[in-house]
């Protein structure tokens, strides 16, 4: 028979059914939410996203620096018997504070490069607990597959008893024998897809084991899809999207400035013959045959693209955040009434076919779609409770909640 248990459900405060499998004792919330975020920072993809910001970091902190260094300059000539010389500095005016326009566009590029990658660590962490999701409803799916098998096995024992008793025909065995054989069927499919889910952890959490499968039931309970507080305009794609908008229109501004010109003075001391010489220098761009208008406006209509894309992907991820609350309340909807059928009903109606069966109450081939009926509700369950965190975890990355989920653990 099957053996079940009690667990309490996020976002309804109702029981939920599940099969029980043998996995060791779950860890402490806090533990395991810091052990899965420790997991994800060990993948390659994340530590390659983690050196590409820090390497637009660095670029960053190279537009905080001074723009124009000074430049030496030296001049030496032999005029008969004399030697002249001259040494001096010249610096560049940053006349029309390219620097700060500069600091600006490094502000919102750190801005734009911490959210990016913000967004590919939650992205990360989605997909990996998606995957014990498809773990844990491959393993309950195994175990139920295997419960009926190994039924189903009990069942054909029984009968070849009744037979030699002379209360079954052997119709009835064979009908066993047909069912038992589609059961062999969907145990391997099911056992196959168990492994393939367990393969793909392994994969994405580099210290994986069974121990670490059980995900705490607090990670569930961040809020309801009904009391959402969130703001989209705080979700990492959006805000990078913004930054990245913004860093632009300092390009722009910056490329517009930079067509303007800017003087460059200097002073040189030396000898020229028996006479000491002391000089000052000016000079600045004639843009004269190139204003570089052409420039400023490409920056121009580069800036408008950004802004553009900024808001189309605002508008998406708002339209997403839609699908996914709509999404997560039918599931939650149609599991919390799907429990509250099956609600004591999982061991109650095994013992009722089967009572029924050996008083002959029932026939065999009634008993047999009678365990189909069965193991099929039990499936439903097991693919809604799938379905369910499913659209509870995609809630959790549209809204930009991720984290705030798994800090909550601490």
């Amino acid at each position: 028979m099957f053996r079940c248990l009690f667990k309490r459900f996020p976002l309804g405060s109702v029981c939920l059914l599940v099969f029980s499998t043998s996995l060791c004792a779950a860890p402490a919330d806090n533990i395991w939410g810091d052990w899965l975020q420790n997991q994800i920072d060990q993948h390659p993809e994340v530590i390659a996203a983690k050196e590409q910001m820090n390497s637009a970091l660095s670029r960053a902190d190279s537009q905080d620096q001074p723009l124009y260094n000074p430049e030496l300059e030296t001049e030496f000539e032999r005029e008969g018997e004399s030697k002249n010389y001259r040494i001096g500095i010249n610096q560049t005016i940053d006349w029309w504070d390219k620097a700060g326009i500069r600091k600006q566009q490094a502000t919102h590029s750190r801005q734009a490069t911490r959210n990016t990658f913000e967004l590919i660590r939650q992205q990360k962490t989605a997909e990996t607990i998606s995957a014990l999701i498809e773990w844990h409803s491959a393993n309950q799916q195994a175990r139920l597959a295997s419960e009926q098998e190994q039924h189903l096995e009990t069942l054909l024992k029984a009968i070849k008893e009744r037979q030699q008793a002379g209360d079954l025909g052997q119709l009835d065995a064979e009908l066993t024998y047909l069912e038992l054989s589609q059961k062999l069927n969907e145990t391997a499919k099911a056992l196959v897809q168990f492994k393939r889910a367990e393969a793909q952890l392994r994969e994405l959490l580099p210290d994986w084991s069974s121990e670490w499968a059980q995900i705490p039931k607090t990670f569930w309970q961040v809020s309801s899809a009904n009391e959402q507080s969130e703001t989209i305009e705080d979700h990492p794609n959006i805000v990078a999207s913004r930054a990245k908008w913004e860093t632009l229109r300092q390009e722009a501004k910056l490329i517009r400035q930079e067509a303007k010109a800017e003087p460059s003075f200097g002073i040189n001391a030396g000898k020229s013959g028996d006479d000491d010489v002391v000089a000052l220098s000016f000079s600045i761009p004639l843009n004269v045959r190139n204003n570089f208008s052409a420039e400023t406006r490409a920056a121009d209509q580069q800036a408008l693209a950004a802004e553009s894309q900024y808001l189309a992907v605002r508008r998406k991820q708002q339209y997403a955040v839609e699908g996914a609350q709509a999404a997560l309340i039918e599931y939650q909807q149609h599991y919390q009434r799907w429990q509250t059928l099956m609600k004591g009903r999982v061991e109650s109606s095994a013992k009722l076919l089967e009572k029924q069966w050996l008083s002959g109450d029932v026939s065999t081939p009634e008993y047999l779609i009678s365990l189909q009926q069965r193991a099929e509700g039990l499936l439903a369950g097991i693919e809604l409770q799938t379905q369910y965190r499913m659209a509870y975890t995609d809630w959790l990355l549209q809204t930009g909640q991720i984290n705030t989920a798994l800090k909550q653990l601490k």
